[in-house]
């Protein structure tokens, strides 16, 4: 059985910097602060599917 990922995505310039393993019985989406090399500061990063 096979763990499903999801991608953390910065919410400033939008790009995908992590990776997570996805949780089912989380119903909401993950968010934290975390940094980001592209804009080169701690900004808030958005569990995507």
């Amino acid at each position: 059985m096979s763990q499903k990922k999801a991608a953390l995505e910065c919410t400033k310039c939008g790009v995908r910097n992590y990776t997570i393993t996805a949780n089912p019985q989380r119903q909401e989406r993950l968010e934290l602060k975390k940094f980001c090399k592209h804009c080169g500061e701690y900004t808030l990063h958005r569990e995507t599917r």
